[in-house]
């Protein structure tokens, strides 16, 4: 029996890995949300510059600073996951080399993400 769907309803949002548009969209995304994001950190650093150590921890302890310092960390560890993932699909050849690495960056990004999290949220709960 013969496929009756258009070659477009074929492909419609899938590609070959049947995430392309997901993956796509997601990078989009994160480099929009990171241009606010990385300009009020740039901000804050300059704000920040010649400040003491009291000023610098009574700075980061407040709130809406260190929610706003979790998402750039969160936005900015996504976007370069995605981006270190299509790199390796693209110029690594060798599959098994190929899953480890992609697996690596994905527990590189989880893992700075939870270091610096907890670092930020250690300061912010003055612990």
């Amino acid at each position: 029996m013969s496929d009756m769907r258009t070659p477009l309803a074929k492909v419609r949002g899938l590609g070959s890995a049947k995430d392309g548009t997901d993956t796509f969209w997601r990078q989009r995304l994160t480099a929009i949300a990171n241009i606010p994001l990385l300009l009020f950190f740039v901000g804050l650093l300059i704000a920040l510059n010649g400040a003491g150590y009291d000023e610098v921890r009574a700075t980061l302890g407040n709130p809406f600073v260190s929610l706003v310092l979790v998402l750039v960390l969160v936005s900015g560890l996504v976007h370069m996951r995605i981006g270190m993932k299509e790199i390796i699909e693209d110029y690594i050849h060798d599959e098994g080399i190929k899953i480890a690495l992609v697996v690596l960056n994905t527990f590189f990004a989880f893992a700075i993400g939870v270091a610096c999290v907890f670092a930020l949220l250690k300061i912010a709960f003055g612990g």
